[in-house]
């Protein structure tokens, strides 16, 4: 035996006496500094310390909220309510009584629940296993998102429009990108809003995190990119023929921090915390907030948000971020946006401690020694004044012992005026007069660099330093590119269809995958592809089948784009009833013949060929089935989910369910990777 074995082994065996096969030791959950630290910073009200330290070591509560852009939202939410949760609340697990799941008080048209059912509690009844089963086939399929509850609430009070521009500035992995993307669809009858989400995240991995998040809501108007937030690139667009600064209606600025507001749910935490945590990331966070509102519009919303308790990384930053405004920004109250969420109003006085225990109230109180260590901006203002003026009791930090959460900050800021440093002009520049509201012009640094250059040209720009895997390109396509008649003639596809909008990620050979984005979107991607880095963007609405070339049309639908697609595509449409619904939903190979006569003479009256892809309209009202409703919803129809889903009622005056698929001959089997199914409700 070598020497690093022999001695990985004593290792093994001295570790806490314990011998071979005994596991980690357990992780106690106490830390003297973080009691010391917060029981002298008293944001916990008076009598409720031992409750907060107490909520802190319990195991966080499992929240799932409902997509509620989805038109057929409050059909999951009945059957959740109806089927599964009824049939949790009266059970009894190794004669323990289960509690049944809640909803969030404060979350609207109780679209978020919560329990504290564990992983291990879910494997022992076979209730609670089928019941688990259906959250996680909705959660892959994009229904449910599995998210912390405090996680929930900056969307929420970012008041999301489906006309806005939005910024996420640290996005991954995406469960905040998934929320703001559900509610720039809140009009499911709207292809293409108006509005788009940019999710930004530095970390080149952790961006394709966020693209699986953002893939499940198949949506057109959402862009990856991948830079570091603090020195995110300053866009452009054409807008009315000239190109123009790219301004933000919404940002969400949900920082990089200490992170002690999830010790609930990352033990870790509780041995790993120290003060220089904080200390360490108050200038990153600064830089990042500051960066964020030179890039948001006038009048436009910033939510900056951490999952800390800490106030270096919550009041200190607001209230460097509203010094340095000048007045150009200004906290709004959010507490009557979400009526029911319990939280403690923002504090206006704090002290500094070093990791050795050692306070500092005031800036002028700290040694020469230690002033790379600690900065100005971790005091509150000195001025009575103008801390009045911030009103920083307009934040809201959520404590975990209110409503059994984890720790939150969050401040909702609000932009009045172009920022002090976007209002110096280079020399023989002035602003328009008589107009007050000069849009922002570029950054202070740019306009250093453009008064250095009077004399002599500037220097060619360095080109970007990439970092990760190299991306392959977005390539628009042209209207009179060769793919789109026969797609064209194939799909009839509507003479609105906008085919500038589909791009494809290849420059020479064949196109295998198109892709379609807004057209707002289009417009960001053409103006800046030398500027940023995009990871991915746009919604698959066409695959490459090459069988389908001898019948005239080389791509199939995809199931992504159905949403997308649907409101174009006027041929390839075969009518079915119920029956044929229950058919394709509870066989593991629904073949064409197994669908009723008159399913099967649209068919063949489409040519029904081999490789042919068509959609599947059901409209129940046209039978009079008002009552019925499938509790499908987009699953994939494979031989491991057939049967997993059952007929339920439910009053509703339309339903329209839309799968496409591609097809086989009648009595072959269809090749499962190359099935897709969406289900499409919509209520009249």
């Amino acid at each position: 035996m070598g020497r690093k074995n022999r001695n990985r082994q004593r290792a093994q065996q001295n570790r806490d006496g314990r011998g071979w096969g005994a596991g980690y030791s357990e992780i106690i959950k106490e830390n003297k500094l973080f009691e010391h630290y917060y029981t002298e910073l008293k944001i916990v009200p008076e009598g409720e310390f031992e409750e907060f330290m107490e909520a802190m070591r319990e195991p966080l509560p499992a929240t799932i909220r409902i997509t509620g852009y989805k038109s057929h939202a409050k059909e999951i939410l009945h059957t959740l309510k109806e089927k599964y949760f009824k049939e949790v609340q009266d059970l009894e697990v190794d004669g323990q009584k289960i509690e049944a799941p809640q909803p969030l008080s404060w979350y609207p048209d109780e679209l978020a629940w919560h329990t504290n059912l564990s992983r291990k509690i879910l494997r022992k009844s076979p209730l609670l296993e089928k019941f688990h089963q259906f959250l996680v086939s909705e959660t892959e399929s994009g229904n449910i998102s599995r998210q912390e509850a405090v996680s929930m609430i900056p969307p929420l009070l970012l008041k999301i429009e489906p006309q806005h521009k939005i910024l996420d500035m640290c996005a991954a992995p995406g469960s905040k990108t998934a929320q703001l993307i559900e509610m720039l669809h809140s009009d499911m009858d709207v292809p293409f809003p108006e509005g788009f989400v940019i999710a930004n995240d530095v970390d080149n991995k952790r961006c394709y995190l966020l693209v699986h998040q953002a893939k499940r809501l198949n949506s057109p108007c959402i862009m990856v990119v991948n830079h570091d937030a603090s020195s995110i690139p300053r866009l452009h667009f054409d807008q009315d023929g000239k190109k123009d600064v790219l301004f933000y209606d919404r940002i969400l600025c949900d920082v990089p921090c200490s992170g002690d507001g999830t010790m609930r749910k990352n033990i870790d935490v509780w041995k790993k915390w120290t003060t220089s945590n904080s200390l360490q990331l108050h200038g990153l966070q600064i830089r990042i907030a500051v960066r964020g509102v030179e890039q948001l519009a006038v009048g436009g919303r910033m939510v900056y948000s951490t999952c800390s308790l800490n106030p270096i990384e919550d009041e200190a930053v607001i209230a460097a971020l509203l010094e340095k405004s000048e007045g150009a920004l200004e906290l709004a109250d959010a507490s009557p946006d979400l009526p029911g969420l319990k939280y403690m109003p923002g504090i206006a006085s704090w002290k500094v401690m070093t990791k050795e225990g050692q306070w500092y109230s005031d800036w002028s109180e700290v040694p020469t020694s230690r002033h790379t260590q600690i900065r100005p901006t971790m005091f509150p203002p000195t001025d009575p004044e103008k801390l009045a003026n911030m009103k920083l009791e307009r934040c809201m930090r959520i404590l975990p012992h209110h409503q059994n959460t984890g720790g939150f900050f969050v401040a909702v800021l609000v932009k009045k005026a172009p920022m002090p440093w976007n209002r110096r002009y280079p020399k023989g520049e002035t602003p328009a007069e008589g107009n007050p509201s000069v849009p922002d012009t570029p950054d202070l640094l740019e306009v250093k660099k453009d008064n250095c250059s009077v004399c002599s040209s500037p220097p060619p720009p360095k080109k970007m330093k990439l970092f990760g895997f190299k991306e392959d390109p977005f390539v628009f396509l042209t209207e009179d590119d060769p793919i789109f008649p026969s797609i064209q003639a194939f799909y009839d596809l509507s003479p609105g269809f906008p085919k500038l909008n589909v791009l494809t990620r290849t420059h020479e050979g064949k196109k295998r995958q198109l892709y379609m984005v807004s057209k707002e979107l289009r417009n960001v991607l053409l103006n800046n592809s030398e500027r940023m880095k995009v990871i991915n963007t746009g919604v698959k609405v066409w695959s490459r089948n090459t069988d389908g070339e001898q019948f005239g049309c080389a791509f199939r639908l995809a199931q992504e784009g159905i949403y997308t697609l649907c409101p174009y595509i006027r041929a390839r449409i075969i009518n079915i009833c119920v029956e044929d619904v229950k058919v394709l939903l509870t066989q593991e190979n629904p073949f064409l013949r197994k669908l009723g006569d008159d399913a099967h003479n649209q068919a063949k009256k489409l040519g029904q060929c081999r490789s042919e892809s068509f959609s599947l309209n059901f409209f129940p009202f046209i039978e009079s089935h008002e009552n019925t409703i499938v509790e499908f919803f987009f699953c994939y129809l494979s031989k491991w989910e057939c049967k997993k889903y059952i007929c339920g009622t439910l009053p509703f005056t339309a339903i329209q369910v839309n799968p496409t698929m591609t097809t086989s001959a009648a009595e072959k089997p269809r090749n499962v990777k190359r099935v897709h199914c969406s289900v499409v409700v919509s209520v009249s």
